[in-house]
């Protein structure tokens, strides 16, 4: 059989076109109303830049922008990110033969479809997000700011407008300085996601215990009473070190964003207790079926990341001050490993006894 490319693995085309055939236009708003919005983002982005800054002692280059975008856009900002990783994973010389079993068996189109059904539904959920792999692939990434559905949430919270929009772009702010002041941490990252790529080659007898972790953690998943996600339950030993690796980075990148975000947010954001009290609420009370999702995609993951980074974060803040604390973005090396975030004083004591 001859090589194939990640081009062959997934049909790129039909992934966005599902996406943007599925995901919801928004809310209702005039189109007067939608540029206002757009409008003001773009201002409030801006002004978050200076507060970031000053607060984290880091400075992005100017060749990383914010951009508004709609639903659509994101989702086609996502499908080159993740088609550029698995180029990259080609490139390393690893084919679609040795492709993880899942994408295998359902074939380019069913992966396709599949893909663009799951990026219809996150971007109902997602407010921004920095296109970290057009970094590693050299080129300036940018800020997205999702518009329809930060103005969708602002709604459903009945909170003022302007500080909800202020208060989220201080915390995507906080994203495009980590990683446009950090010129490593891009490359890193992807590196790391593409070891997990490269490690997902299962045998029979091992896809087959796969599958029962996977059925097996779909059932708690829906009784409410799991925190493994079938992500990780579809993990392999090597790929849980490096997924381990991987969630120590993004806990630190979402803490560090949150605690910036609460500790600007104050002094520029009047309603921001108000703000964080709901957006909390919110998180818990997600619908069944939302509730479900979310575990078997292993974004109840990611909520964990939020509080435990922040922890981690504030701790290592307060034992070393912000620039001791800025040492975590010096070298890999000085990354946080998955346990020293739920344990930040080991950190502490690696970096104090480190030169």
């Amino acid at each position: 059989m001859p090589d194939r490319t990640s081009q062959d693995a997934i049909d790129w085309d039909l992934a966005l076109a599902t996406a943007r055939r599925f995901a919801p236009s928004g809310p209702d708003l005039s189109p007067d109303d939608a540029r206002a919005a757009v409008v003001d983002l773009r201002a409030l982005a801006r002004e978050a830049v200076a507060p970031v800054r000053e607060t984290t002692l880091l400075v992005a280059p100017e060749s990383s922008p914010a951009v508004v975008v709609d639903r659509g856009a994101w989702a086609a900002s996502n499908v080159e990110g993740m088609r550029a990783v698995l180029d990259r994973w080609d490139a390393l010389g690893e084919r679609t033969e040795a492709a993880p079993a899942v994408v295998r068996s359902l074939g380019s189109r069913g992966t396709a479809l599949q893909l663009g059904a799951v990026l219809a539904w996150l971007s109902t959920k997602v407010l921004g997000q920095f296109e970290i792999f057009a970094v590693g692939r050299g080129e300036p990434g940018r800020l997205l700011l999702v518009a329809p559905t930060i103005v969708q949430v602002q709604q459903q919270l009945g909170v003022d407008a302007r500080d909800f929009r202020l208060w989220v772009c201080l915390h995507e702010e906080t994203h495009r300085v980590q990683f446009g002041a950090v010129p490593w941490l891009a490359d890193h990252l992807t590196d790391r996601i593409t070891a997990l790529l490269a490690a997902s080659d299962l045998g029979t007898r091992e896809m087959l215990g796969r599958i029962v972790a996977f059925l097996y953690a779909m059932i708690r998943s829906v009784r409410s009473d799991s925190d493994v996600s079938v992500v990780e339950a579809l993990q392999t030993p090597e790929q849980r070190e490096i997924f381990d690796e991987i969630t120590g980075v993004m806990s630190l990148l979402e803490g560090h964003a949150d605690v910036v975000m609460d500790e600007v947010g104050p002094a520029i954001v009047p309603s921001v207790m108000e703000i964080r009290e709901r957006f909390s609420v919110r998180r818990e009370q997600s619908g069944a079926v939302d509730s479900v999702a979310r575990r078997l995609l292993g974004m109840d993951t990611k909520m964990r990341q939020y509080s435990q980074g922040a922890e981690f974060v504030r701790h290592a803040v307060g034992a070393l001050g912000q620039p001791g604390f800025n040492r975590v973005w010096d070298a890999p090396a000085n990354l946080p490993s998955r346990e020293e975030i739920l344990h930040p004083q080991s950190w502490v004591d690696r970096m104090a006894a480190s030169p």
